[in-house]
């Protein structure tokens, strides 16, 4: 059976969460094969910054004529005072993008300090109309990759998302020569890339992953680097990350009800169905047979 069946959970996931008055976060994820719209109104009051993970988005205006492309690994500022700038996007199949939303009072309460800094907070330009297109920095990467993939009881979920953001617009907001420096190793886009890619290899090879030590000198980097880096960057351990997507790949492929348990079993890697059973049991407190029998 081919691996690429049911990547796609044909649906766009959507949230929208308000960290406080006039502060937004969106997180959109289109699990599709096709492209999807989506589109918000946001009054002139507010300042957008748009980080893209994966893929590509387009932001179109005045009803489709004008359209300005986000591509992977690119964050997009946006704050015209004198106009409204309704989100109207178009999100390519895969398209992982992250938007802020905040008004510029809100944003300007942040930085009182700094309007010298943040020259577009200044008297002088607050009033003014900003653009502003550049590569998501290391740093900012690993935030925004533990916002798009966070694991945290819903209880605690707004608490976290809030903590993030903020360490999120300090990184975005401050000089360069003052970035950062909690894993140094880190700090380099092209090591970011590599778990990026160690990612990317063991989804598609979940049937027979690599072990650690195989995977670290595929994508270059030391052992070491690897298993730290990608907690940093994914929540969670190598081994765990896998393990809770194949289960979740597993619950799609039943959902489906096209495949039978062993057919999943084989497709995600367990050589018996018994091995296959006790683990989608420990995830989702049911067997599989059960839940298809649930759907």
């Amino acid at each position: 059976m081919s691996k690429n069946n049911d990547k796609r959970t044909n649906k766009n996931t959507a949230q929208s969460i308000e960290i406080e008055a006039s502060f937004f976060l969106l997180i959109n994820k289109n699990d599709t094969d096709h492209t999807q719209q989506l589109a918000k109104e946001i009054d002139c009051s507010f300042i957008q910054i748009h980080f893209c993970l994966h893929e590509s988005v387009k932001l179109l205006f005045n009803q489709g004529k004008y359209g300005i492309d986000i591509l992977a690994s690119k964050s997009l500022l946006l704050y015209n005072p004198t106009q409204d700038l309704p989100m109207n996007v178009e999100l390519a199949s895969g398209a992982q993008l992250i938007s802020v939303l905040i008004s510029i009072e809100k944003l300007h309460t942040f930085f009182t300090q700094e309007a010298g800094i943040i020259h577009f907070l200044n008297d002088e330009n607050k009033d003014k109309k900003f653009y502003s297109d550049k590569a998501i920095a290391a740093n900012e990467s690993i935030v925004l990759s533990q916002i798009i993939s966070h694991k945290v009881q819903p209880t605690m979920e707004k608490l976290y998302l809030k903590a993030k953001i903020y360490e999120l617009l300090s990184l975005y907001f401050q000089p360069k020569s003052d970035a950062a420096n909690n894993c140094p190793y880190l700090e380099e886009e092209e090591n970011v890339e590599k778990i990026r890619t160690a990612k990317r290899i063991i989804i598609e090879r979940m049937a027979e992953p690599p072990t650690l030590k195989e995977l670290a000198e595929e994508i270059e980097l030391p052992l070491a680097y690897l298993k730290d880096g990608f907690k940093q960057i994914y929540g969670d351990t190598v081994f765990n990350f896998l393990w809770e997507y194949k289960m979740e790949y597993a619950r799609r492929m039943l959902t489906t009800k096209k495949y039978n348990v062993s057919e999943v079993s084989f497709e995600v890697g367990y050589s018996t169905a018994s091995h296959f059973i006790a683990a989608f049991k420990k995830k989702f407190g049911i067997t599989p047979k059960k839940y298809m029998g649930k759907i």
